[in-house]
């Protein structure tokens, strides 16, 4: 399997087109070739390219911010010497003189499948800001490591967001390649946009289902991304960022444990059994204790349940996380009918609506939550007919 990097770093007939042109990199710390080199270095050590600037989305450019919602700033690059321009900092959307420094950008940024990603949004914001300027985009296509599962919902009009940049759903099973040519043909974009893609990737095959495990190295997209079982509960277990419960910051397994330190997890379990059992299964789920060294509840110990996908136990297309998510609250809405769930704060630079509707792309999981009469069944007819839009938005897109 060769990544669109070293696909072209490898063949120089893919370069030609970027000859006497200025070049950007927008990058971050998971930017690597098949050997584990960032692509800046490797780009520069190859020489023949006139690269003339880089970008960093959250968390920088080779990685200087740890926890979430930190500004990065701009910076001159100490080993080339050139600008390192932040794309969450003062700014989110490239201005005008980031724009002047290159005529060619190439986009070479790990996602994980989920639209709340930070770093969809990002590459959404430089497609618009280059299709104005008459930039050129080449995106070095690499795998998704969700696979091509889908879950969720559409992003319903009026909630974009920093969190939620176009109606994609939730857990979308598109590479940033692919889902780049959909964002063009959702925008109507006229501009050059080239996709180098990935050769080899079969986004199907076990046990990676979406991941090549035994080909390329597992390098943090974000700081709190450390795993592949991160990256499939993701879709599931970021909605927790919008409530009062630990989504496991602070722990050394982020985003793959939940819970609380005032909750009876035994009576959850068994809620979560009795409403859907159904929206269990894929996974094992294990009852734990985590005392979080920084964030929510830091310093005491919760009781939750820590999401396994790395074992016998895993079948990738029976996991739903966003449901399995979704139920856990329905559950604790059940047990602890006055718990304040909701966490009322500034979320991604959003400080009217709550984090959790901005999460979700609405108020429907919300208010399904709180509903004391709704269903599992009302939830599914919300999500099923979005998903089913999307199975078949996405497939003219599907490249692997």
């Amino acid at each position: 399997m060769r990544l669109g990097i070293d696909r072209l770093l490898a063949e120089g007939a893919l370069r030609k087109a970027l000859q006497g042109r200025r070049v950007a990199l927008l990058g971050h710390p998971a930017s690597v070739n098949h050997v584990g080199r960032h692509s800046l270095d490797a780009l520069m050590a190859l020489g023949g390219l006139d690269i003339t600037a880089a970008f960093g989305p959250q968390h920088g450019m080779r990685g200087d911010k740890q926890d979430n919602m930190i500004e990065s700033e701009h910076y001159t690059d100490p080993l080339h010497g050139i600008p390192v321009f932040s794309l969450y900092g003062s700014v989110r959307y490239p201005t005008d003189d980031m724009l002047d420094a290159f005529d060619v950008l190439l986009v070479d940024l790990q996602d994980i499948g989920t639209r709340i990603y930070t770093y969809v949004t990002t590459l959404a914001y430089m497609l618009d800001a280059c299709a104005a300027k008459g930039k050129a985009v080449w995106v070095l296509d690499r795998p998704n490591p969700a696979g091509r599962p889908i879950e969720g919902s559409l992003l319903e009009e009026g909630w974009q967001s920093f969190v939620g940049a176009a109606p994609m759903l939730m857990r979308h099973g598109l590479t940033l390649g692919e889902l780049v040519k959909w964002m063009e043909a959702q925008k109507g974009y006229d501009l050059e946009l080239e996709v180098v893609g990935m050769e080899g990737y079969e986004p199907d095959l076990a046990p990676g289902c979406g991941w090549p495990r035994d080909e390329i190295p597992w390098v943090n997209p974000s700081p709190n991304a450390s795993s592949l079982n991160m990256a499939r509960c993701f879709p599931g277990t970021v909605l927790l960022e919008g409530t009062t419960l630990s989504e496991g910051r602070g722990t050394t397994v982020p985003l793959e444990v939940i819970g609380a330190p005032d909750i009876d997890i035994c009576r959850i379990m068994q809620r979560m059994e009795t409403l859907q059992p159904d929206w269990m299964q894929g996974c094992l789920l294990r009852c734990c204790g985590f005392e979080p060294t920084f964030h929510k509840h830091h310093g005491q110990l919760c009781q939750g349940i820590q999401i396994h996908t790395d074992s016998l136990h895993y079948q990738h297309w029976k996991f739903r996380p966003y449901r399995l998510a979704a139920l856990f609250l329905k559950a604790l809405r059940g047990e602890y009918p006055d718990y304040p769930i909701w966490r009322d704060f500034a979320y991604e630079y959003e400080t009217e609506r709550l984090a959790i509707d901005l999460l979700t792309g609405g108020t429907f999981l919300r208010e399904w939550v709180d509903d004391r009469e709704a269903t599992p069944a009302d939830l599914d007819d919300r999500l099923t007919p979005d998903e089913a839009l999307w199975r078949e938005q996405r497939r003219a897109f599907m490249r692997y």
